[in-house]
């Protein structure tokens, strides 16, 4: 029987990971447990539950940074970044229904730890780029921090490269502080629907790197084979019966206009 240890506090963690070290017990930690089909489990006896640790501890729009504990809800973060108008640039994806769980379950500190990032990494770079910096505790059971609540920060060795995607197995990360970024003003997708019938991925593949190629300065593509469109939960995509490719665009409004019409040109859209 697997036991669980649920720490409340940044304390508590440190004295869950130093009984840890001085029983030479393996700890296995998760958070909202949305991701742990993802890698390796540790299969230890124990298991480290952060789920308390939630909440965003400072927000400051005009520096463009964001403080919070590792469980807090992505879905939480992008409330609170929305009434500013704010996103997280890497667009953290949400791999619920995909890994067969629940939609908005994902925390940061998972979205981190497994360097989750979504469509617009092309353009912003992935979720280990927008890491500024982290409090965590060492599997030996000393507290460490990295980083700053700036952008520019020098200071030490950069370890939240080193964090970003190592599955919780380097350290328990307790503080999580990340850079974030201005709304687009606009966002529009252009949609190349094929002949219905047919079999289109090369087709897609094709465009989408025409478009992600050009100087039009996409942020995302997709190509849904018919089946997939289906799917969609989106009308006009779902009612074509067609294979779909899907290419966006985001930034001011003249600008968005005109690339889009330069895209659906070059696409034949």
């Amino acid at each position: 029987m697997v036991e669980t240890l649920r720490p409340e506090s940044t304390i508590g963690v440190l004295d869950a990971v130093k009984w840890a070290v001085a029983e030479e017990t393996p700890l296995d930690v998760i958070g909202a447990g949305s991701k742990a089909v993802l890698g390796r489990s540790v299969g230890g006896e124990c298991r480290l539950d952060l789920s308390a640790l939630k909440g965003i501890e400072a927000y400051e729009p005009n520096e463009l940074v964001l403080v919070a504990k590792p469980a807090t809800l992505i879905s939480e973060i992008e409330r609170a970044l929305r009434e500013n108008n704010q996103q997280m640039a890497f667009e953290p994806a949400d791999l619920g229904p995909m890994l067969g769980g629940a939609a908005s379950a994902g925390t940061i500190g998972g979205a981190i730890a497994c360097n989750i990032t979504g469509p617009r990494r092309i353009k912003a770079g992935a979720a280990r780029d927008n890491l500024l910096g982290f409090h965590a505790v060492s599997g030996r059971g000393e507290n460490f921090k990295s980083g700053g609540r700036v952008v520019k920060n020098v200071t030490g060795f950069d370890l939240s490269k080193l964090m970003a995607g190592s599955y919780g197995t380097l350290a328990v990360m307790t503080e999580i502080i990340i850079k974030v970024l201005p709304a687009p003003e606009k966002t529009r997708t252009v949609l190349v629907i094929w002949q219905a019938g047919g079999g289109h991925d090369d087709d897609g593949v094709a465009a989408m790197t025409d478009a992600l190629t050009s100087s039009h300065e996409v942020t995302a593509a997709a190509h849904l084979p018919a089946r997939v469109a289906a799917r969609s939960a989106v009308d006009y995509v779902s009612g074509t019966s067609s294979a779909i490719t899907a290419v966006r665009v985001e930034g001011p409004e003249p600008s968005v206009a005109y690339r889009c019409n330069e895209l659906k040109s070059m696409l034949g859209s």
